[in-house]
């Protein structure tokens, strides 16, 4: 049977060889972005996609870009409502105002159209690469495991210039999703630890995504308030990186660790913001607070 088969699928693998370098060829001419992007800037690119994380922050990024759509939608009809009203009343200088207010909210719906096309179109060139990438991975595998013939060399040896080529142009499609994520505003809400925050206690959160650092220092107060050096900060999300947050107590020269933890941002991309409490030591006896908008 093995015999049979690489007689037959060597004629089958120059094909497929020569349609997935079209297909590759056609994607990087087509979906590179016209700049670089924050995982190809001073040469990180790391050769590693993953379908399955894309795939989740993908559908999150859709749902949050609808859900903006459809907030726009409804205060383009309700303004649509007001302008008709305002026509038969004649009032002049507010219809005018109101019929400002209506083509702004028309452009930025029109604006977010095009964005959700965007991302769908490149979430479906990255698919078609994905499957064509894991065509030639199996296709090679079954020639490895051949008798080994000058055709089936010649057919390996292709094969591997294509999963090359289709793991390329997945990072670069990566690269270009990862320009349309928009931003996170972090705004700092303060420790919550009951009795284990005194008056006088000193603390430093340390806040990372990727390449992107936050580093803030905070006094308990007599009154029980809290005072930081910082309160907000924005981030670029990304699409392989968690949020990783370290909190320590300052005691004059020394520092311990309170804990440190990790948080998803696939939860983010909504239109509301998101008031996240997260529990910095095992037992939850010190919280932090944060409010996330997207």
């Amino acid at each position: 049977r093995s015999c049979s088969f690489t007689g037959f699928s060597t004629v089958q693998s120059r094909k497929l060889g020569k349609s997935l370098s079209r297909s590759s060829v056609r994607s990087r001419m087509s979906l590179k972005p016209p700049k670089a992007y924050n995982s190809l800037q001073k040469g990180a690119l790391i050769w590693d996609p993953k379908p399955l994380q894309v795939k989740k922050i993908f559908e999150a990024l859709k749902k949050g870009l609808n859900e903006y759509l459809e907030a726009h939608q409804a205060e383009l009809d309700y303004l649509s409502g007001r302008h008709k009203d305002t026509k038969r009343n004649s009032r002049l200088a507010f219809y005018y105002d109101l019929d400002k207010q209506i083509r702004s909210v028309e452009r930025y719906i029109r604006k977010l159209e095009f964005h959700i096309s965007k991302v769908e179109e490149l979430y479906e060139a990255y698919c078609i690469q994905c499957r064509l990438r894991d065509g030639a991975t199996n296709m090679k595998q079954a020639f490895s495991l051949s008798p080994a013939t000058k055709a089936s060399r010649e057919s390996l040896v292709e094969l591997y210039k294509n999963v090359q080529e289709c793991t390329e142009d997945m990072c670069f499609i990566e690269g270009a999703l990862e320009v349309h994520l928009g931003e996170f505003h972090v705004k700092m809400k303060g420790l919550v630890g009951f009795a284990r925050l005194c008056p006088g206690d000193q603390y430093e959160v340390f806040v990372r995504l990727g390449r992107q650092k936050w580093r803030l220092k905070g006094k308990i107060e007599t009154d029980d308030s809290q005072t930081w050096d910082e309160e907000e900060k924005i981030f670029i999300p990304n699409l392989h990186e968690k949020f990783e947050i370290k909190v320590t107590e300052l005691r004059g020269l020394a520092t311990i660790l309170v804990g440190v933890v990790t948080c998803d941002s696939i939860n983010f991309f909504t239109t509301k913001p998101q008031a996240i409490v997260v529990d910095i030591t095992e037992l939850g006896t010190i919280k932090l607070r944060l409010e996330v908008l997207w």
